[in-house]
């Protein structure tokens, strides 16, 4: 009876480590959620959400293959150092905000791109002007984790991609006489993130 508890107890220990999780959480004063669109066909203009939030759950500190994350921003916060801008972006042309207040990303895929051992291809559903779509990102993570001053095990991601914002019913633009378009369908995307391993 004892050597059955015992192995058992063996068995439950062995399974436990393998389903173990490093849970992270974002550090958003460390941390950017940036984007880009096309102004008139000739030059770049950029933006940001200044208010967003975020965990993420891992195989371990650096093995985030088919990590788990969770994020929203509030798409109330966005900006682009132009507040007649901002205002339009918020309208009903844009996001909408007062009707859709929130942006959010959950994950659904996570795996190495084969160009690294911290490179990821990073698949999701993105919920935006009440529209989900699939999107699939790249995520380039720190070659290892570090600790702060204060103790903090941080890790971090560069992510990119590119969205399409048609896609979730932002339709606005304007013609121009040359031709084209005032603002790019596409919108590139340029997120900093560095996360907290929780205690």
């Amino acid at each position: 009876m004892k050597k059955l508890f015992t192995t058992a107890a063996a068995s439950f220990l062995m399974m436990s480590a393998s389903i173990a999780q490093t849970n992270w959480k974002l550090d958003a004063a460390h941390s950017k959620l940036g984007f880009s669109v096309t102004h008139m066909m000739v030059a770049e203009t950029e933006g940001k959400f200044k208010v967003f939030d975020g965990s993420v759950s891992s195989k371990s500190d650096m093995d985030f293959t088919n990590a788990s994350i969770a994020f929203s921003a509030d798409a109330t916060s966005i900006n682009t150092e132009d507040a007649k801008r901002d205002g339009h972006l918020k309208s009903p042309d844009f996001f909408d905000v007062e009707k859709f207040p929130t942006i959010t990303f959950k994950s659904t895929s996570m795996k190495l791109d084969g160009k690294g051992k911290t490179s990821y291809i990073l698949e999701g559903e993105l919920t935006m002007h009440g529209v989900t779509k699939k999107v699939k990102l790249n995520a380039i993570g720190a070659a290892n984790t570090v600790k702060d001053p204060y103790g903090n095990i941080k890790n971090g991601f560069k992510v990119t991609g590119v969205i399409n914002r048609k896609d979730f019913g932002l339709m606005w633009n304007a013609a121009l006489e040359a031709g084209g378009v005032a603002v790019s369908d596409d919108v590139q995307l340029q997120i900093n993130i560095e996360l907290n391993k929780a205690s």
